[in-house]
């Protein structure tokens, strides 16, 4: 019976499948405390995770035993991959699991900053009726959205927006070509330049590398469209928060929706401060009672059968 640690929250239904198998340490606050966490970790073989522990250096060290990392999600930024391959352990994310949930709040954000509506609430309850400000805005049917990063999440928000109406673009620098075909549909590949220039609305998919830090700078935000909308529930820091304030402000950009931040958790906001046309929200797109319940019972599977592959 292997010894398997998680330090974030994980369901119930796939908490009670690894028990059946391993002796299970649940401490899903554990993070918070990273020097205790660290000290449990002696004679753990399997770690599960989501974002906020840091499988660094010094907790790879602090855990001799240590086979395989789970990740329930997919971003690996706070997993030191080439540390796990030098020991040898498996890291398994849950790609795709949590797509759908992702691309709903996309579509849902693309929604509630087009119609500009949020604002309406507070000033309906004040006994105001300001109908004609909140009448000048704008349907999706017939707009372009540039899909910035084209995986697995990046598809899912594409046949959902191609349902809405929506005129669909990407970029990807992975990916060559002047399309993708997906079932019956194609989807045009851009270069980045070209899809800012061109897109109403820009959703960001891409994971945080060296390559796309501060991607979105002030000078690549410059860039896009007029009154354009930025949703990012992909990495906080591939977008300069700063600037993207700055462009808010001044009306270049018409709206934005920001799921991910450059510090999680974020505690310095108020450069965004006073900002009507915008959404913050505390890296949740993901996260539904239905994709937690799919991102977990994938890894605690994953885990299942990586021990099992151990013993045979």
């Amino acid at each position: 019976m292997s010894i398997i640690f998680i330090s974030e929250f994980i369901s119930s239904q796939a908490l009670a499948a690894l028990k059946t198998h391993h002796q299970v340490h649940y401490e899903p606050e554990s993070y918070q405390q990273p020097a205790t966490l660290i000290a449990s970790l002696q004679h753990v073989e399997g770690l599960i995770v989501r974002n906020l522990t840091q499988v660094n250096a010094e907790l790879l060290a602090a855990a001799p035993n240590l086979k395989v990392v789970g990740r329930l999600g997919v971003g690996l930024e706070n997993i030191d991959l080439p540390a796990c391959a030098a020991r040898n352990i498996k890291v398994i994310p849950a790609t795709g699991a949590n797509a759908e949930s992702v691309a709903e709040y996309v579509l849902g954000a693309a929604i509630a900053l087009g119609r500009g509506f949020l604002p309406a609430t507070e000033q309906t309850l004040a006994g105001k009726w300001p109908r004609p400000r909140f009448s000048v805005c704008h349907e999706l049917a017939g707009k372009t959205l540039g899909i910035v990063g084209f995986g697995s999440i990046g598809r899912v928000v594409f046949h959902k927006a191609h349902a809405f109406g929506f005129q669909c673009v990407a970029y990807d620098p992975m990916l060559t070509g002047a399309a993708v075909e997906i079932g019956q549909q194609a989807i045009p590949l851009l270069p980045l330049n070209d899809l800012l220039a061109s897109s109403d609305v820009i959703s960001l998919h891409l994971p945080l590398l060296p390559a796309t830090k501060n991607l979105f700078s002030h000078a690549t935000l410059g860039l896009m469209k007029q009154g354009a909308l930025l949703i990012n529930t992909a990495r906080g820091g591939i977008v300069d928060e700063l600037a993207l304030a700055e462009h808010l402000r001044s009306g270049k950009l018409g709206g934005a929706a920001l799921d991910v931040f450059e510090g999680e958790p974020a505690k310095n906001l108020s450069h965004f401060s006073s900002l009507e046309n915008l959404i913050l929200s505390p890296h949740i797109a993901g996260v539904t009672v239905e994709s937690n319940e799919r991102v977990s019972q994938l890894i605690a599977t994953e885990v299942n059968q990586f021990f099992r592959s151990l013993a045979i």
